[in-house]
């Protein structure tokens, strides 16, 4: 995957998306991609149907911990700031 100079964001099909958070520790990264992953699964089977808001807000949160969506983005945020926003908990579907 194509990283920007900087690594703040990752390069695909020309575009730019904002990159997870290089401090997360692996084990919690990977926990994490799980989560997003199992989300977006819930997405696909909850389309169209009441449920489906609380599969985007799933994506979201799992995204938001990851770093790659939020305010502000993780490079701005103090060490502790985004120690807090990793360890937060993000609930698997």
């Amino acid at each position: 995957m194509e990283h920007t100079e900087d690594g703040r964001y990752v390069v695909i099909d020309g575009r730019r998306w904002r990159a997870s958070d290089p401090a997360i520790p692996e084990e919690r990264r990977q926990e994490l991609v799980d989560v997003l992953m199992a989300w977006r699964r819930e997405v696909g089977r909850t389309k169209g149907t009441d449920e489906e808001r609380r599969s985007r807000d799933g994506v979201q949160a799992a995204k938001v911990a990851l770093g790659e969506r939020g305010q502000p983005p993780w490079w701005e945020q103090t060490d502790a700031e985004r120690r807090a926003r990793w360890e937060a908990h993000v609930e698997a579907p």
